[in-house]
């Protein structure tokens, strides 16, 4: 797999062999695709991450994890990154095709005990790089309005809001979806980021 250079792409990114590659943030981590063994560590980072929400989002909300068979599909399909301190995930990102031209970063979680050191914005320009490299016009999510880690922390990535008017079918399960779990539509946002590969 070649290192992809899009926009949203940091500095220090090196190849690290077939089907991975390392994003250089602080020395003390790297950026890579998920191996196999990572997965079964990856619901103790998202429910520690998910404890940022509290008062965001219901505690049904916040004590979901991602399914293992979801992760191990993404895994193998090269759709899961994973922050590691040594050998260890201390984080992940998750892209989901909601169809086959409709990538959706799905989930950015980062333990945080690691948190504030720039991991989960190489989480996130490692997706979008990905993203570029495979063709795809555009890489989606939702998340919060009001949280600084949230829609702010995107926007400063290069992601836009997407108009209620705007939002594709697949999206607008999604959001459709969150609403069934608790999360306020008013306060949620559908947000693009735009790859500058031609639809």
């Amino acid at each position: 797999m070649q290192v992809p250079h899009a926009r949203a792409c940091g500095r220090g990114l090196r190849a690290a062999g077939p089907r991975s590659y390392f994003f250089a943030i602080d020395p003390r981590y790297t950026i890579a695709l998920a191996r196999p063994r990572d997965i079964p560590q990856l619901a103790a980072i998202e429910i520690a991450a998910a404890a940022l929400l509290e008062g965001h989002a219901p505690a049904s909300v916040l004590a979901e994890t991602t399914d293992e068979t979801d992760l191990q599909h993404a895994q193998g399909d090269g759709r899961l990154w994973v922050a590691l301190d040594g050998d260890e995930p201390v984080g992940f990102a998750l892209v989901e095709m909601l169809a086959p031209d409709v990538p959706h970063l799905e989930e950015v979680g980062v333990h945080p005990r690691h948190g504030r050191r720039g991991i989960g914005a190489a989480l996130v320009r490692a997706a979008c790089d990905w993203a570029a490299q495979s063709g795809h016009a555009t890489l989606t999510l939702t998340t919060f309005r009001a949280p600084p880690f949230n829609m702010p922390f995107y926007a400063k990535l290069g992601f836009e809001e997407v108009p209620a008017d705007a939002v594709g079918e697949e999206i607008a399960d999604v959001v459709r979806d969150e609403a069934r779990r608790g999360l306020s539509i008013e306060r949620r946002v559908v947000m693009v980021y735009r790859t500058g590969v031609a639809p």
